[in-house]
């Protein structure tokens, strides 16, 4: 786990996003993180083997990418 990223356990679904939606801080800066994936929207419930895959690829994109804002969308 990357310790500059603290992932809050708020897991929503967002209805203006259609998207599955957390927040974190990510080096002191708060952020939402939206994941797009029709396979998540049929969801109705986050459970922790999902939670925990989500936030790994958060952390996989934060790798590669700039956190630019306070909003970042991941698409699955």
């Amino acid at each position: 786990m990357n310790q500059a990223i603290l992932f809050n356990d708020d897991f929503s679904f967002s209805i203006e996003e259609c998207a599955w939606c957390l927040t974190a801080q990510i080096s002191g800066q708060k952020a939402t993180i939206y994941f797009h994936s029709t396979e998540l929207e049929k969801l109705k419930a986050i459970d922790d083997c999902t939670k925990y895959d989500l936030e790994e690829v958060a952390e996989l994109w934060l790798e590669k990418n700039e956190l630019e804002g306070n909003d970042i969308h991941i698409k699955i």
